[in-house]
């Protein structure tokens, strides 16, 4: 896969990079947001369950299912509250987490790693899910972020309807706002049930995405990034 001016190499889950040419200078900043209607808040969370518990109503009894059923005729409500509280609430800025920053007391001004955060979101061609791994770097700028928030993050964005090259832009852009640097390095490795439970129904193939800014687009940064995500 070609991404950023390298070519991503995956195999049982290890990483490696083959150079390309480099196409940094052409690259322009492109926020990338989620599309949403310019009255998506205007109706309460509580207002948002109780229509998708009906119109989720309507299309199990399209099915054919009996709602009577001791087993089913809670699951409207449940499958709404889920949507709203749960799986897409990152949809609602009021839940993006507030992340405080510390001074880099130590000075330390090498390459921090976070790598495996759970990654749980949910694909918006077929709302099926994406589970994977998101892995994070960044090098300090003066100020340092607590390690749960990066996980915190990954959530936030998470928590909508994606598509995966989305979500790593996200991710990315969110650090280098919070942190004040660019010196950062978003991958993911997911797999997409919309290919592996439907379709082609490929059970083992995984999509890998990458965000390289700062000095990951040297490609030193990338080898010794890639290492940390090999190493066991």
């Amino acid at each position: 896969m070609k991404y950023n001016g390298i070519t991503l190499k995956v195999a049982q889950n290890s990483f490696s990079i083959e150079e390309v040419e480099d196409q940094s200078d052409d690259r322009f900043e492109v926020i990338p947001e989620t599309p949403l209607r310019e009255d998506a808040f205007d109706i309460t969370d509580e207002e948002k369950i109780n229509a998708i518990s009906g119109y989720f109503k309507e299309i199990m009894q399209t099915l054919g299912l009996d709602l009577e059923d001791d087993s089913l005729k809670g699951t409207p409500n449940r499958v709404a509250r889920m949507f709203v509280k749960e799986i897409f609430s990152g949809l609602n800025p009021k839940n993006k987490p507030i992340i405080s920053l510390f001074d880099n007391k130590y000075k330390y001004n090498q390459m921090l790693v976070e790598k495996n955060i759970a990654l749980y979101s949910n694909c918006e061609h077929h709302f099926v899910p994406i589970i994977g791994k998101a892995h994070i770097a960044y090098i300090s700028s003066g100020k340092v972020i607590g390690l749960s928030k990066i996980n915190r993050i990954v959530q936030y964005y998470a928590q909508r309807p994606q598509v995966q090259e989305r979500l790593t832009l996200q991710i990315a852009n969110e650090l280098k706002s919070i942190l004040h640097t660019e010196d950062v390095a978003v991958l993911i490795d997911a797999s997409h049930l919309c290919v592996s439970s439907r379709g082609v129904k490929d059970t083992d193939s995984s999509t890998v995405t990458a965000e390289y800014c700062g000095v990951f687009l040297e490609a030193e940064r990338r080898r010794e990034f890639l290492k940390y995500l090999n190493s066991k």
